[in-house]
């Protein structure tokens, strides 16, 4: 199984961008799915998860601007971020937690997505 993320790029301030995180291989579902950002000089955080029923968080950084959401347990989840600022410019990670067919559960990490916010 492997996490793709998808949907990175340049934007300037004030404008949007939608990620996109999928699954592929062969799984029976995924469960808590979360979006990470890691920038230059600083540790990775989190910025918004939703579990397997739908329930969201979101960072303080976030809240109100950025909507993660998913449509089935199998589907791509997407990070729709609006209204971006120079701060939001970051490598963005997405982590999941996996149940294989025969039931176990691992975590999986994408490979990372660049988002450049220009003033």
């Amino acid at each position: 199984v492997q996490l793709v993320e998808s949907g990175g790029g340049l934007v300037q301030a004030g404008g949007s961008l939608r990620l996109s995180c999928a699954a592929s291989g062969s799984f029976f579902s995924i469960n808590a799915v979360g979006w990470y950002r890691q920038a230059p000089g600083k540790e990775r955080e989190l910025v918004a998860a939703i579990t397997r029923g739908g329930n969201t968080i979101y960072s303080d950084s976030v809240k109100g601007r950025f909507t993660i959401s998913r449509d089935s347990a199998k589907s791509p989840v997407d990070l729709q971020m609006n209204s971006l600022k120079p701060e939001d410019t970051a490598v963005y990670y997405c982590n999941a937690e996996i149940r294989s067919v025969w039931g176990r559960s691992s975590d999986y990490w994408g490979q990372g997505t660049q988002v450049t916010v220009s003033s």
